[in-house]
């Protein structure tokens, strides 16, 4: 039951991430393109994280390990550094999302051993906050060309 708090709150903690912003700093992009690669980006990102919130949901209701839920995490975290994207802000938040997601896999490690998984929740919750603020940032001008983020915030 413990455990089962502790990931719904690791995963709360996560998406609330990913949907408020932040005073966080990024650098504005001058130009932004949205390529082939640049969509391809946006897809995988949001079917990684949908799996991944998926996971983390059977986790809590115990038709899922926590080894599951970190392999699915550090496969995410694999997939996404196979993507390319050309627009500087999805570079951006390209890597970090690679680290959002790899701090999670080592939080849910941590807790199934249980030893204290707070500070990787909590880079994995400040790397969310700025991917979420570029892509904010990002959005209009990502729009206007085809690209729509709005499924990343």
């Amino acid at each position: 039951m413990r455990t089962g708090l502790t990931v719904a709150g690791v995963l709360a903690v996560l998406l609330l991430a990913l949907v408020h912003v932040t005073n966080g700093r990024a650098r504005p992009s001058t130009a932004h393109t949205c390529s082939a690669t640049d969509r391809q980006f946006i897809e995988t990102a949001r079917t990684n994280m949908t799996a991944l919130e998926l996971w983390s949901e059977q986790y809590q209701s115990g038709d899922a390990s926590g080894k599951d839920v970190e392999g699915q995490a550090r496969s995410a975290s694999k997939i996404m550094r196979g993507t390319g994207p050309t627009d500087s802000a999805l570079q951006q938040a390209r890597l970090l999302v690679i680290g959002m997601l790899s701090e999670y896999a080592k939080a849910v490690q941590q807790q199934e051993r249980h030893r204290d998984s707070g500070p990787h929740v909590y880079r994995a919750y400040r790397l969310a906050n700025f991917a979420h603020s570029v892509l904010v940032r990002a959005q209009e001008p990502l729009t206007h060309l085809g690209c729509d983020v709005s499924p990343l915030l």
